[in-house]
C-alpha cells in the first residue's frame, strides 16, 4: 500500500511514528514534503496537502501532539462561540506532574487540572480525522472563573452573557462543574445578575 493511501486511509494527518508504524519509510515522507504532497503542519506531524484544512493547523498540531491534553479556557470559548477574544496561545489542561508539550512555533499555555476537575466534561471532536478533547461550554465557563484572575473577568462575564442567550443552557451542568471547581459561591451572583 502507497504512503498517499495510508494518508488516506487514517484520516489525512499522521505523525511520524505513526507514519513508520504503517511502515513508511522517513525518506518517503520527506520526498512527499518536498514535492509538495504533505504539509508540515507541526514537527513530526503530517498531512495530505490536497485536503481542504477544517481547522486551525496550531490547533490540529496540538490535537496530534498532546492527545492526553484537554483545550480550555480561551481556545474552549472561541471552539464554543463563547468570546470575542482571539486566543493568542492554545490553552491545554494536563494533570499534575505530567509531561510539559514543547512545540516550537505554536504558542501554548498549559494549566494543570487534577481529579474531577480534569475528568468531567469533556467532550471530544473530529478535527481532519484527528481527537480533540475540549471541555463543555458549562465545565469551560465554570474554569474560566477558577483562572478568572489570570485570564481577566471582563472576559469570563462576556463569556457568560453569551451563554445566557443561547437557547440550550444548563444552569444545573454549569452549577456543578462550579462546585467541582470550587468557584460555585463566585458564579452564583453573576448568574442570578444575568436572569
Amino acid at each position: 500500500m502507497g504512503a498517499i493511501s495510508i494518508f488516506r486511509r487514517r484520516g489525512g494527518v499522521l505523525r511520524t511514528r505513526e507514519a513508520l508504524d504503517e511502515g513508511i519509510h522517513p525518506r518517503t515522507l520527506y520526498r512527499l514534503r518536498d514535492q509538495g504532497v504533505l504539509e508540515q503542519v507541526s514537527r513530526g506531524v503530517y498531512r495530505l496537502a490536497e485536503a481542504v484544512p477544517e481547522a486551525d493547523p496550531d490547533l490540529l498540531a496540538v490535537a496530534v501532539r498532546v492527545p492526553r491534553g484537554v483545550i480550555c479556557l480561551i481556545t474552549a470559548l472561541a471552539i464554543h462561540e463563547l468570546t470575542t477574544q482571539i486566543p493568542h496561545s492554545i490553552d491545554i489542561a494536563l494533570p499534575p506532574g505530567s509531561w510539559t508539550p514543547r512545540l516550537p512555533r505554536i504558542p501554548i499555555r498549559v494549566y494543570r487540572f487534577s481529579g474531577s476537575s480534569m475528568t468531567e466534561g469533556i467532550e471530544t471532536r473530529s478535527l481532519e480525522g484527528v481527537a480533540l478533547r475540549v471541555f463543555n461550554p458549562e465545565k469551560t465557563l465554570a474554569d474560566c472563573f477558577k483562572f478568572r484572575n489570570k485570564i481577566g473577568i471582563d472576559v469570563v462575564t462576556e463569556a457568560l452573557q453569551k451563554y445566557r442567550t443561547r437557547r440550550r443552557q444548563d444552569l444545573n451542568a454549569l452549577m456543578r462543574y462550579a462546585e467541582i471547581d470550587r468557584v460555585s459561591r463566585v458564579i452564583r451572583p453573576y448568574i442570578e445578575a444575568t436572569l
